[in-house]
């Protein structure tokens, strides 16, 4: 779950971390890759029109708004989260604010304490939509070894 790759999750680019013993005062603005393992006491903000992702890591700690595309939480956020692609809250992620997702996973022991609300993805956001044309096949039993045949989709 933490740190895996899954198709079109994540940025690519540089990857800025913020280590363990750091804390920043004040909001961060960047693209491709944030990772908090210390505490960032500002907002974090993804460029517009980049994709981002930030990985607020196991005792990483936010104080404050995240407004980028890709996150994974695993520490703890103390403000509100805008994630306009996806949003993974692992075993250890603590949220004490508004959650804004287009698409959540959650993990067992996984906390929110406030809203969850779900947001349409933008255009420009969105990953390619399948194509209603498109035939879909269909498994149907029969005589004969039971072999696929394709349906057309109705409108």
């Amino acid at each position: 779950m933490l740190g895996s790759k899954k198709g079109g999750f994540g940025a690519g680019g540089n990857t800025t971390l913020v280590s363990r013993d750091t804390t920043v005062v004040g909001d961060v603005h960047f693209t491709g890759n944030l990772d908090v393992e210390g505490v960032v006491k500002g907002n974090i903000i993804a460029q517009d029109g980049k994709d981002a992702l930030v990985r607020v890591i196991d005792k990483g700690r936010v104080q404050g708004e995240i407004r980028v595309p890709s996150i994974v939480i695993n520490g703890t956020v103390e403000g509100d989260v805008y994630a306009s692609k996806h949003l993974e809250l692992a075993s250890k992620g603590r949220v004490k604010g508004n959650v804004h997702y287009s698409l959540l996973e959650m993990a067992a022991g996984s906390e929110v304490n406030g809203s969850l609300t779900h947001t349409e993805v933008s255009e420009g956001a969105r990953e390619k939509s399948p194509d209603p044309s498109v035939a879909v096949a269909e498994a149907r039993p029969g005589k004969g070894g039971g072999g696929s045949k394709a349906v057309p989709l109705k409108s």
